[in-house]
């Protein structure tokens, strides 16, 4: 289990004094699925972009912070209580998904020349590998030397089998991952997102998640530009990673319909740079209904 813990978060635009966050407050667990909603400019992105280390971004207030428990990362990796709290603020975006925070982008990029396969698994070994830094015995020889020869990260170039996990391994991984999303085998052997329809990117984004196996998973309006039937796959894809891998999800949407197919747990209402009101799921229902200046009423009596 592990918990994302945001606390007075105040954030603003890196390059100029545009005030974003207003004191976000927002815990979210693993195994809970949370739903962000809120109008345009309200601040949604932005704490995604935060929460993942984004450097256009500035934190001027606040904290985020991940607990982990100790057995968090399996036995191969021992947990000690002075390290089961993080500042994510002190970290880098790569240590930071190291320690199970995943961002799905609302615009993922396309990268011809590398396959997804090829992408996957150099992302799934340079997770491994930077884990086992942010853990290891800083004063243990081993440890350094293997901090001095490093990992290739370029899914490009270097030794078919460099890493944690071979390729032979990976494949396993990505079929067992592939089979359990319902995705054609066919789609890991394309390049990186490379003349992928709006759904096909958004569908990779389920997937590169189902590998890497986050503990909390952000997912910044995954349900946007996509028809019936291909919403209907990624939100079974959302599903199996709360059910299949006890990944928390914090989704970021601006309509209820996701919701019809990957129900949340919780539903918070973010209005200038804050969380304004949280309920459950009927809360997004209302919003539907009655759009958000009612929100603005009742918290702010002014619409």
């Amino acid at each position: 289990m592990a918990r994302l813990e945001l606390s007075n978060l105040h954030a603003e635009v890196a390059e100029g004094d545009e005030k974003i966050l207003e004191g976000v407050d927002l815990e979210v667990e693993s195994g809970e699925i949370h739903a962000l909603m809120g109008p345009n400019g309200s601040g949604k992105s932005t704490t995604a972009k935060v929460i993942a280390g984004h450097p256009a971004y500035e934190v001027t207030e606040g904290e985020v912070l991940l607990h982990l428990e100790d057995e968090e990362f399996g036995e191969d990796i021992e947990i000690d209580e002075d390290q089961r709290t993080w500042n994510l603020l002190d970290l880098e975006p790569n240590e930071r998904a190291a320690l199970g925070i995943f961002l799905g982008f609302q615009y993922p990029a396309e990268i011809e020349g590398v396959t997804m396969t090829n992408f996957l698994r150099t992302a799934l070994n340079a997770k491994i590998e930077e884990r086992e830094e942010l853990f290891e015995d800083e004063d243990g020889d081993e440890a350094e030397e293997e901090e001095d020869e490093g990992f290739e990260s370029s899914p490009m170039e270097g030794p078919a089998d460099e890493g944690e996990v071979g390729v032979a391994e990976f494949q396993g991984i990505l079929q067992e991952k592939m089979e359990q999303l319902e995705m054609d085998e066919k789609f890991a052997q394309r390049y990186l997102n490379a003349g992928f329809s709006g759904g096909e990117k958004k569908q990779n984004e389920v997937l590169q998640a189902a590998i890497l196996e986050p503990s909390i998973a952000v997912l910044d309006e995954i349900d946007s530009g996509l028809d019936i039937d291909r919403l209907q796959d990624v939100s079974n894809g959302i599903n199996a990673l709360r059910d299949e891998q006890g990944t928390g999800i914090l989704q970021i949407t601006h309509y209820q319909r996701i919701l019809d197919y990957v129900e949340p747990d919780h539903v918070h209402v973010m209005l200038d740079g804050q969380i304004a009101k949280s309920g459950g799921p009927e809360l997004a229902e209302k919003l539907e209904d009655k759009g958000y200046d009612w929100v603005r009423e009742d918290v702010y009596g002014t619409a």
